[in-house]
């Protein structure tokens, strides 16, 4: 049985990671990965966001990772490694250094038990931490019509978009079809991923709806708990995604501070999740159960809802039970914004130490081009 090593800070448990996670996973039978110690992380990078606590939770909860092992030293260690009997580690196409400028990777790559995958472009915790300190909002996607999914104009529905949720839907192999995936435009529910034909059609579902900005211990743990409580009653989970004009409608300022793409990944790497809907309604209603219903097979049975407020009229008189998680409950986006606000001179001093961080690894990542040459 291969086993496979990946290891890093994955502070925000953003696709990037995932995508990382899953390319790693490809690789072997089982995947353990490595969680960086928050010393390490600020000595090595800068403050980490995200407590090792915290981390470690989002890890967990990634479909394709078998064990999170935590306090995995910075610079890879290749005795770390053979604790967990893993004769890989895998990595993205970029280079990571150290405090001093040095690859982490070096002493594995000189053993030749390194395995590049591609790096998921376009996101990073450096791009959400930015994002957060200019309130950015030039990564919005606007809403979706019926015009869009026929002519296919919009970010979500291109070749690689589509390619994207198809990966991320995969069951725990990496490989085989998993979470069925739908979007819903102007009350018309299309399917964009047929999932795995163990969701049988007819299974009740109990549903759960919102934003996931940021996504977090606290919509993890949520997750974890409806997935137990579905799994008893022999149902499935339902997971809706707003799109970014409803959060942004409803949370105002520069939310959510990941776009729709973004976050409905993120969602959908859950081992916790049956069935994503992408851009679910700003108000679920009965008509668009039944909508649902009718196209998906799936009856939803329960509707349920986090710790923090509900407002009745989004429901439309649907009854709705709230999941109490006492750890992580008053975690939300804004509060994560409030850290690194709170630390904005430290997270600025990363932001600029990441720059110079840039150069010194793109000059590795060009001797190292010359080597293969």
């Amino acid at each position: 049985m291969a086993k496979i090593w990946i290891d890093g800070c994955f502070d925000f448990a953003h696709h990037g990671h995932a995508g990382a996670m899953m390319q790693a996973r490809q690789q072997g039978d089982e995947l353990y990965v490595g969680v960086h110690n928050d010393d390490d992380i600020l000595i090595n990078k800068g403050p980490p966001v995200m407590t090792l606590e915290e981390r470690m939770i989002a890890v967990n909860g990634c479909r394709w990772c078998t064990e999170a092992v935590p306090d995995a030293p910075y610079v890879t260690d290749p005795k770390v490694m053979d604790e967990y009997g893993c004769k890989y580690v895998v990595h993205g196409d970029d280079i990571t250094t150290d405090k001093d400028g040095k690859d982490c990777y070096a002493e594995v790559k000189e053993m030749g038990r390194f395995i590049v995958v591609k790096r998921t472009p376009n996101i990073s915790t450096t791009d959400l931490v930015g994002r957060m300190l200019l309130f950015s909002k030039d990564h919005h996607i606007k809403p979706i019509t019926e015009e869009d999914w026929v002519n296919k104009n919009s970010l979500l529905l291109t070749v690689d978009s589509i390619e994207s949720y198809r990966k991320y839907a995969t069951a725990s192999d990496a490989k085989s079809p998993g979470v069925q995936v739908f979007l819903n435009c102007e009350g018309h529910i299309h399917k964009l991923i047929s999932g795995s034909q163990n969701i049988e059609a007819g299974k009740k579902a109990y549903f759960v709806n919102g934003g996931f900005d940021l996504f977090n211990p606290g919509h993890i743990l949520l997750l974890k708990k409806i997935k137990e409580l579905a799994t008893a009653d022999n149902a499935i989970v339902v997971v809706g995604v707003s799109d970014d004009y409803t959060v942004s409608h409803m949370k105002g300022s520069n939310y959510p501070i990941m776009n729709l793409f973004e976050r409905s990944l993120c969602v959908l790497q859950s081992k916790y999740i049956d069935v994503l809907i992408l851009a679910s309604p700003e108000k679920i209603n009965a008509e668009f159960l039944e909508t649902f219903a009718n196209v998906s097979k799936h009856e939803i049975v329960k509707i349920l809802h986090g710790p923090t407020k509900m407002i009745a009229e989004d429901y439309d008189g649907l009854d709705v039970e709230t999941v109490n998680v006492e750890k992580f409950k008053n975690m939300d986006v804004s509060s994560i914004v409030d850290r690194v606000i709170a630390n904005r001179e430290a997270f600025e001093e990363r932001q600029r130490r990441k720059g110079w961080k840039r150069e010194v690894e793109a000059q590795l990542e060009a001797k190292e081009k010359e080597k293969a040459v």
